[in-house]
C-alpha cells in the first residue's frame, strides 16, 4: 500500500481559521478517477524496470513482435491469469480485442441479435443506456428494466426482470460507474443468453461464472491500462454469428487467431498479465471483495455519519464497492471540496461531467490508505463548512 504521500508546502492557505495545505505533490498521488484508474505500485516499477529490455531480449514489450516467442508467453500468461483468478471452465475463451468496452456495445448484437429479433436490456445507468441504443441498430432491443426515472438510483431486483425465452440474449451492466449503483448478484436468467457488461467491477468479487455466456471488460479500471478490452466467451456462442461482418469484429474470428487476427494492444496484454500476477499474490478475488468490502464500508459510514453534510447517490441496497457517489448541499460546495482535496493530492474526485456531484473510484489497486485519508479530509472540511 501506498502511505500517505509525502508533501512539499508550496503555499498555505488559510480558511475558516483551518490551515488548508496548498501542495507540489514529489510523490504519487491518491488517483480516485473512474478510469483510467490507479494500478499496482508493483505492476508499474515492474514495467517500468523491463521498458528497456525485456526478458534480456534488449527491447521493450511494445517494440517487440507480437508474432515472437517472448510475447507469445506473454499473452499466454495474461490469459491463463484471467482463467485462474476467474475459475473459467474450459469451454471459455478469453479474447483480447481493441476499441474498448463502447466497441463491445454494438459488437454483442453485431454477433448474437439477428435481424428481426429481440434482446433484452436491464438498463441501469448510462453505459446500459448506451448498450441499449447501439444494440438497436441490428435489431430490437427491449428495455425491460429502466431505472432513468428514478435517477439512476438502484438496480433491478431478480423477480422484478420479465425474461423471455425467445430472446437472443439479456444484456445487463454490473456496475455502472457514473451513478455508482452495483447488482450485489450474478443475474439468473433461467436458460437464457447473459451478456455482461463487468468493466467497472471485474476481478473485485467472485463471479458464479457458468451463469454468463458472454463477459466483457474494458481493462482500464481493475484489470490493466486502457485500450485493451477483455472479452470472455462460451464456445456455443462463437459459432452464433448471424450476419456478414468484417473479421476483425467477429468473436469466431478473433477466437480463431487467439487474439492475433491483427496487432493486438502489446503493451496492454503485458500489463495484464501483472495484474493477473500481482492479484494472486494478494490472496486472489475473494481476498479483494473482502479488501474492497472494508474500503467501501469506510467511506460510506463517513457519509452517513455525516448528519446530512454530505448525501450518498445511491439506494443503500445498490451502492457500488468501485465508485462511491455523493453530493454536497450546492455545485459549488462540491466544486470547493475537489479543488481542496486535489491541492492535498487527492485526484479526480470530481463527478462525471453529465451529473456533477463528487465520485470516489476505490478499484482493487487503490490502498485503504487513500479512503482513510479522504475521510479524514471529508471530517475537516465538513467542520469548516
Amino acid at each position: 500500500m501506498l502511505p500517505k504521500p509525502s508533501l512539499k508546502f508550496s503555499e498555505q492557505i488559510v480558511c475558516a481559521n483551518v490551515l488548508v495545505l496548498a501542495v507540489k505533490m514529489s510523490e504519487r498521488v491518491f488517483n480516485f478517477s473512474a478510469g483510467p484508474a490507479m494500478m499496482p505500485e508493483p505492476v508499474l516499477e515492474r514495467a517500468r524496470d523491463e521498458m528497456l529490455s525485456f526478458g534480456g531480449s534488449g527491447m521493450g514489450i511494445m517494440e517487440m513482435s507480437h508474432r515472437s516467442g517472448l510475447f507469445g508467453e506473454v499473452l499466454g500468461r495474461a490469459g491463463s491469469g484471467l482463467r485462474t483468478l476467474l475459475e473459467l471452465p474450459a469451454n471459455y475463451k478469453v479474447l483480447f480485442i481493441q476499441g474498448g468496452a463502447t466497441l463491445q456495445f454494438s459488437m454483442v448484437p453485431m454477433n448474437l441479435l439477428a435481424a428481426g429479433a429481440t434482446a433484452q436490456y436491464v438498463v441501469t445507468g448510462q453505459w446500459g443506456k448506451k448498450a441499449a441504443a447501439e444494440a438497436a441498430r441490428f435489431g430490437t432491443a427491449e428495455v425491460i428494466y429502466n431505472g432513468e426515472p428514478e435517477g439512476f438510483v438502484s438496480v433491478a431486483d431478480q423477480d422484478e426482470l420479465r425474461l423471455s425465452s425467445a430472446a437472443a440474449y439479456v444484456h445487463y451492466t454490473s456496475n455502472e460507474t457514473i451513478d455508482g449503483v452495483e447488482f450485489d448478484y450474478d443475474l439468473d436468467a433461467g436458460g437464457v443468453t447473459v451478456v455482461c457488461d463487468a468493466s467497472s467491477n471485474i476481478l473485485s468479487k467472485p463471479i458464479d461464472i457458468e451463469k454468463y455466456a458472454l463477459v466483457y471488460a474494458g481493462a482500464q479500471k481493475n484489470i490493466g491500462p486502457s485500450g485493451v478490452t477483455v472479452v470472455i466467451v462460451r464456445d456455443d456462442l462463437l459459432k452464433r454469428t448471424l450476419r456478414e461482418m468484417p473479421k476483425v469484429l467477429s468473436y469466431e474470428a478473433i477466437a480463431a487467431n487467439d487474439s492475433m487476427l491483427n496487432t493486438p494492444n502489446t503493451w496492454g496484454i503485458y500489463l495484464i498479465s501483472l495484474v493477473c500476477e500481482w492479484l494472486q499474490e494478494q490472496g486472489g478475488v475473494a481476498a479483494m471483495e473482502k479488501r474492497n468490502a472494508e474500503k467501501a464500508g469506510i467511506l460510506y459510514d463517513a457519509i452517513d455519519s455525516s448528519d446530512g453534510f454530505y448525501r450518498g447517490h445511491a439506494e443503500r441496497r445498490a451502492r457500488s464497492r468501485m465508485n462511491v457517489t455523493f453530493r454536497l448541499s450546492s455545485p459549488e460546495l462540491d466544486e470547493k471540496f475537489c479543488a481542496e482535496a486535489e491541492l492535498l493530492g487527492m485526484n479526480g474526485l470530481r463527478g462525471h461531467r453529465t451529473v456533477g456531484g463528487i465520485r470516489a473510484s476505490i478499484y482493487n489497486a487503490f490502498p485503504r490508505a487513500g479512503v482513510e485519508y479522504l475521510v479524514e479530509f471529508m471530517n475537516d472540511f465538513a467542520a469548516r463548512n
